[in-house]
């Protein structure tokens, strides 16, 4: 394990620095390390990594979604309104009608077999958005509008909606008739892990400010409270569907609005912290694509993604209507919305162990969407976002 460790860490900073040096992001070096050091390439990954590697990539989106909360202004939050509700699965919603029409005649599988594959491909992936709208907002760009608080916002809930259509579509394939309640348990999560988030905010805050701790135990407690909302989902899932990953966001909001000082310092401990957690979540993205998969990829499948990409950003035009945002700007936030990489990685596999006949092909076009738009999303916001958002 140590053998292993060493070397994600050692040749996932070597590639990410040597590419961010041609003014490439090094995300995409972070996720070739995985695919070389993973499974289906050498193999140097040890089996107990593999087997908590969805544990492992859960603490650092964690990490990375505390950050955000605890630089989420709730009132930024209020001015944005209306665009981020929509933002969150209008765009997803295109893009899975897309697929759902477009693959039965490309690929030549069932109507529901593509609406699976339509939920595989229709999230967006926090864990690229997420570290570069913090960063655009340290900086100042958009932040007039409140633009990066509104991609971080939709990005959020778009997950949730996305793996619940895929739940519901992968258990009508099973047979099981579809229940409206599915979708109403959307509503549900987001508004219950709210709920959680800031009602533990509160008492936390209310302890910090009673008991006398160094911020470095601070910090294990709001990451201790997190891992707890992400048991709390699954222990209640059969009972009261919560978005255990809403709540982390909510908790790191609302110790923003009470206790301002402390979120400050504590932004600065979990960039840190950061750091190493981003090497370790996209080696294991990474090295969950089975490459093997592509061996029988064709033109079909890349044209079948880069025209759902299309529906995807006419969705994000839709959410925009009539908002307060120019054409440069739309544009970015359409950018922002493309790349995927971490739900793909954790269910592009689940419908071929689940029997779906088109199990290989959406697993194939899983990976391909990784390595088309993880890169593609973040270059596009790193090279445009000066020259498309105004900077404050």
């Amino acid at each position: 394990m140590l053998l292993s460790l060493a070397l994600i860490l050692m040749i996932g900073f070597s590639l990410s620095g040597i590419l961010n040096r041609f003014k490439i992001p090094g995300l995409l070096g972070i996720i070739f390390t995985g695919i070389l050091l993973g499974p289906y390439v050498l193999n140097l990954i040890s089996p107990e990594i593999l087997a908590i590697s969805t544990d492992l990539r859960e603490i650092a989106l964690i990490v990375i979604l505390l950050r955000a909360g605890l630089s989420l202004d709730i009132k930024d939050l209020k001015k944005v309104g209306r665009p981020a509700l929509l933002m969150s699965f209008v765009p997803a919603t295109f893009e899975i009608i897309a697929v759902t029409l477009l693959a039965p005649m490309l690929l030549g599988i069932t109507t529901l077999e593509a609406a699976i594959m339509g939920t595989v491909l229709g999230a967006v992936s926090p864990a690229v958005v997420v570290p570069r709208m913090l960063h655009l907002m340290e900086s100042g760009y958009g932040k007039k509008k409140k633009i990066p608080q509104l991609i971080m916002a939709g990005a959020s809930v778009d997950d949730i909606y996305v793996i619940v259509l895929f739940t519901a579509f992968l258990k009508m394939y099973g047979g099981e008739v579809f229940k409206a309640s599915s979708i109403l348990s959307v509503p549900v999560s987001v508004v219950s892990g709210l709920l959680l988030g800031a009602v533990s905010g509160i008492i936390i805050v209310w302890i910090f400010k009673k008991v006398h701790m160094r911020d470095t135990v601070k910090v294990l407690v709001i990451m201790s409270t997190a891992f707890l909302f992400m048991s709390v989902e699954d222990l209640l899932s059969k009972v009261v569907p919560i978005s255990g990953l809403l709540a982390v966001i909510a908790l790191g909001a609302v110790i923003l609005k009470r206790y301002e000082p402390l979120a400050k310092r504590l932004v600065g401990k979990f960039s840190k912290i950061w750091v190493g957690f981003e090497i370790l979540l996209f080696v294991l993205v990474g090295a969950a694509v089975d490459i093997r998969a592509l061996s029988g990829a064709g033109f079909k499948l890349v044209l079948l993604i880069l025209l759902a990409l299309v529906f995807r950003v006419a969705g994000v035009y839709v959410s925009l209507f009539k908002s307060n945002l120019n054409k440069k700007e739309k544009l970015f936030t359409s950018i922002a919305y493309l790349p995927k990489a971490t739900v793909q990685a954790a269910i592009g596999s689940i419908p071929l162990a689940y029997g779906v006949e088109a199990g290989n092909s959406i697993l194939t076009i899983a990976v391909l969407a990784i390595i088309i738009t993880a890169p593609l999303g973040a270059m596009g916001i790193d090279f445009t976002h000066p020259k498309l958002l105004s900077k404050d």
